[in-house]
Formats: C-alpha cells, sequence, structure tokens
C-alpha cells in the first residue's frame, strides 16, 4: 500500500490530506455530512491509486535517428515509435527522451489516451555544435489518471546513438603522389631455370579452393601446391593526428585542436576518393586503416575514419619522440601527412628521421599561440621555436605549410600543395584554391612518376582498381 500511495500526485497527495481534515472536523463537532464528504476525499485518491498501479499496460516504443551520422552543426531527425499492444486503453500519457543537453532541451510530448492497437510516431530535431558520440534515451513515460490523482513512471532500456563527426571540407583538386603498395601474398614472383614460377605456387592448406591447385607443380614436388593470391599495386597514405594537449591552444569548437581535427577528416577524406588506402595514427598509439576498395565504397571508408575522428580527444602526451612516431610494423608509411601542433627542435628531427621511410611528406603545423589570444608568457620565443622547427621539417624534405587562426582548411591545403609553405591569418590574401603561382601546374608539383619539389621521386608503378587491400593491412612504402 506503501508503495501505490507514492505515485500520488500532489493533488492527490491534498485531496487525502483535505479528507483526514475534514474527518477530523467532523468527529469534533458531529457533523455526519462533513463525515461523508471526508470520507469521499479519502477514498477517492486511495482507490485511484489502487486501479492504476494494478492496470497493466502493454506499450511498445521504438527509436530510430536520420541520419545516424552528420557533421557539426548539421540536425538530425529522432522519429519515435509508440503502440498499445494491448487491449486497455491508457489515460494521459507524458513522453519525455533523455537527451544530452548539448543536442538541445529534452522533448515532451503529451498523449491524451491510446485506445487499444493505436499507433503514432512523433519526431524532433537534433543539433550538436560538437562532434562527438551523443547516446539518446532511455525513453521516459508516465501514465495519469483522469483526475490528475496518481501518476506512474516507467522508462524503456532502449538507448541509440547519435555520432557527430568533424566538419569535411571541400580541399582543391590537386593530384597527390605517393607510394603503390602490394597485399598479396608475396610481392614478387621469382623465375626458376626451367621457366616455372615456383614463388607463385605454395603448399596446400586446409580450406583452400581445389581450383586454385597448381598440378603441375603439385606433380613435380609429390604433394599439392596451390596458387598465391596475388593482390594488385595499390596507393596508400599514412595520416598521423597529432593530438597532444600541449601542443594545442584554445577550448571548445573555435580550439587549435578541433581546427586540426577537421583538418585531418577533410585530407583524409580528400585522399580517399582519389583511391588511396588511408591509415589514421595519432600520438596515443589509436589507428584505423580506411580503404578505397572500388568505386561507390569510398563513403564506407570515409564513415569508418569520421568515426574515428569524432570521438578522439587530447591525449596526455608530453613529446613526439621517434618510437612513439612508429606508425607501421614494416616500417614503411607510403604518402605521409601530418597535422601538427607546436613543435620543438627536437620533435621536428624525429619527425625528419620518419620520414626518410616515405617517398613524400606533407606536414601542416599549426601556429597554436595565435590561437591562445595573447596569452602565452613568451611569444616570442615560442615563435622563434616554431619557426626553427619548420625550417628544420623543410631541410629534412618535408613540405610544410604553416596555419594560423582564422585560415581554413582548403587554402592551408593549397598552399601546401603549392608550396608557398605558409597560411596566413583570416585578413591576409591565401592563393586560390587549385590557383599555382608563376603559371606552374599544380597538379604536377606530387604526380606519380614525377619529382616533388624536395628532390623524391614518386613510384611510377600505375594501380590495378580490379582489386582491394584486405582491412588488416598496414599502411606504408612497398611491401616486402
Amino acid at each position: 500500500m506503501r508503495g501505490r500511495l507514492s505515485s500520488l500526485t500532489t493533488r492527490g497527495r491534498a485531496f487525502l490530506a483535505a479528507g483526514v481534515a475534514a474527518a477530523v472536523c467532523a468527529l469534533a463537532l458531529g457533523q455526519k455530512d462533513l463525515l461523508r464528504v471526508a470520507v469521499f476525499l479519502v477514498a477517492l485518491p486511495i482507490v485511484t491509486a489502487l486501479v492504476v498501479t494494478r492496470t497493466r499496460y502493454r506499450i511498445a516504443a521504438s527509436r530510430s535517428i536520420h541520419p545516424v551520422r552528420v557533421p557539426v552543426g548539421q540536425p538530425a531527425v529522432v522519429r519515435l515509435r509508440l503502440e498499445n499492444v494491448g487491449r486497455m486503453p491508457t489515460g494521459l500519457l507524458l513522453l519525455e527522451d533523455q537527451v544530452p543537453y548539448l543536442l538541445g532541451t529534452r522533448p515532451r510530448f503529451v498523449l491524451d489516451r491510446m485506445s487499444a492497437r493505436w499507433r503514432r510516431d512523433v519526431e524532433y530535431p537534433v543539433r550538436s555544435d560538437v562532434r562527438g558520440r551523443f547516446p539518446i534515451g532511455p525513453l521516459t513515460l508516465r501514465v495519469t489518471d483522469p483526475f490528475g490523482l496518481v501518476e506512474l513512471t516507467r522508462s524503456f532500456r532502449a538507448q541509440d546513438a547519435l555520432l557527430v563527426t568533424p566538419e569535411v571540407h571541400a580541399l582543391p583538386s590537386t593530384r597527390v603522389g605517393g607510394e603503390w603498395a602490394t597485399s598479396g601474398e608475396h610481392s614478387s614472383r621469382a623465375v626458376s631455370a626451367d621457366g616455372e614460377e615456383d614463388v607463385t605456387v605454395r603448399e596446400y592448406r586446409d580450406g583452400d579452393d581445389l581450383r586454385r591447385v597448381h598440378w603441375r607443380s603439385s606433380a613435380r614436388r609429390g604433394e599439392l601446391m596451390v596458387r598465391r593470391e596475388e593482390q594488385p599495386w595499390q596507393s596508400r597514405a599514412t595520416l598521423f593526428l597529432d593530438t597532444r594537449r600541449i601542443g594545442h591552444r584554445g577550448s571548445g569548437p573555435a580550439s587549435s585542436f578541433e581546427w586540426a581535427v577537421s583538418g585531418t577528416a577533410s585530407i583524409g577524406a580528400h585522399v580517399l576518393r582519389r583511391g588511396f588506402s588511408v591509415r589514421l595514427v595519432t600520438d596515443a598509439g589509436a589507428a584505423v586503416t580506411a580503404t578505397a576498395r572500388e568505386s561507390g565504397a569510398s563513403v564506407d571508408a570515409e564513415g569508418l575514419l569520421l568515426d574515428a575522428l569524432a570521438v578522439v580527444g587530447p591525449s596526455s602526451v608530453g613529446q613526439l619522440t621517434h618510437a612513439s612516431l612508429t606508425l607501421s610494423h614494416d616500417g614503411s608509411h607510403g604518402l605521409l601527412i601530418a597535422v601538427l601542433g607546436v613543435l620543438s627542435p627536437a620533435e621536428a628531427q624525429a619527425l625528419v628521421r620518419l620520414r626518410q621511410r616515405s617517398t613524400t611528406g606533407l606536414a601542416i603545423v599549426l601556429d597554436s599561440p595565435s590561437w591562445a589570444m595573447s596569452k602565452e608568457r613568451s611569444p616570442q620565443e615560442i615563435a622563434d621555436q616554431l619557426a626553427e622547427s619548420v625550417q628544420m621539417l623543410r631541410r629534412g624534405g618535408w613540405k610544410v605549410a604553416v596555419a594560423k587562426a582564422g585560415a581554413s582548411v582548403p587554402s592551408v591545403w593549397a598552399q601546401l600543395m603549392l608550396g608557398d609553405g605558409a597560411a596566413g591569418a583570416a585578413g591576409g590574401t591565401p592563393v586560390a584554391a587549385g590557383a599555382a603561382p608563376s603559371g606552374r601546374d599544380p597538379s604536377a608539383d606530387l604526380s606519380p612518376g614525377a619529382e616533388s619539389p624536395n628532390g623524391f621521386a614518386a613510384s611510377t608503378r600505375p594501380p590495378d582498381t580490379s582489386a582491394s587491400v584486405p582491412d588488416d593491412e598496414f599502411l606504408g612504402g612497398r611491401a616486402s
């Protein structure tokens, strides 16, 4: 009984208190009519609580989010479907969905009555200016009686997640060169004295398709031999994102860290659409591989990359060292693109050694103190250190662009590809996207087979887009 009375609303408790007070007065004054009123006031909330709590409602609810992945600042629609699957009609219903405050206020809906087999869809928009994974739900349902004396609260268990990805900017359509790498069981072929390609066959293993059996080699060796799986060459790139907390300035969506995440997302999507297999690596060791297998499949690869960038956060790593910059097991990285915060000369030297394993190294160095609004203790010292680090990277064969607060991602990328090397603030005069200074064609800067401005020639082996690289293949240079 105590549990049922706990479901009384303020109105129900007021009725109960008034009934008790009227009963005391009626007994003290000897008024029978007042006693009847007191009995009615006491009995009404108690009977209502018994009836409502003993009534079993069967209400089903489902939730869908369209789309489940949205860029920062774009709205999504959450749709709730409610259905009374039982035969008992309900009273007044109050629906409230649990939503993080970053997505807006909690949506509430009032339904007067749900008859048997009744169904209804309600929807509400959500929007976030901050990237991340946001849980939505569970749905809370409140049932009240027609008099408003009793209220029951029930919650569904189901939750859904909305993924808000960083903003992706359209970059200038310059050609990007890199390494061609094979992903098969062997990257080269040898020919024996009798002309047979011995290295293209191996011993039979359980589960191998019998159609791959090489009968001539099997007869010569006396055991079943099958052809190796040869995969074509594919261009691949490694994206390195500097997530160190000490390397960035500012807070919220306007911080240098969020600029770096958005820039990494834009570059990753840009190279994926050009057939690259992209491996995303951070200084904290997190890594994800996205492969554009064929035309039309790059959308899924972009989604995989954006999902990882949506939840990445600042790390507590203090300094970039050569050991922490090991990006792949085989020591090769293919086309290496780095988005970096403030660098010290020692960290720049570690990056120089890292680039020696790649044909081309592209770096965007953020002038993070420009995001600090002149709150740095020694701005001139930090500026000198940044300039020295940038010069070390350029002498080590990197193409470098410096991004200041207010610079757009497309303008920084264009100046990086055109070799101008620095991106000013919003008030500057950035190079137009896709335009080349002095009549130089930007498509010739890093095209396969051409020599880069740093003197490192890209591979000239053509790709074969008829096959793909396995998802667990590490990115890098030529596989051995």
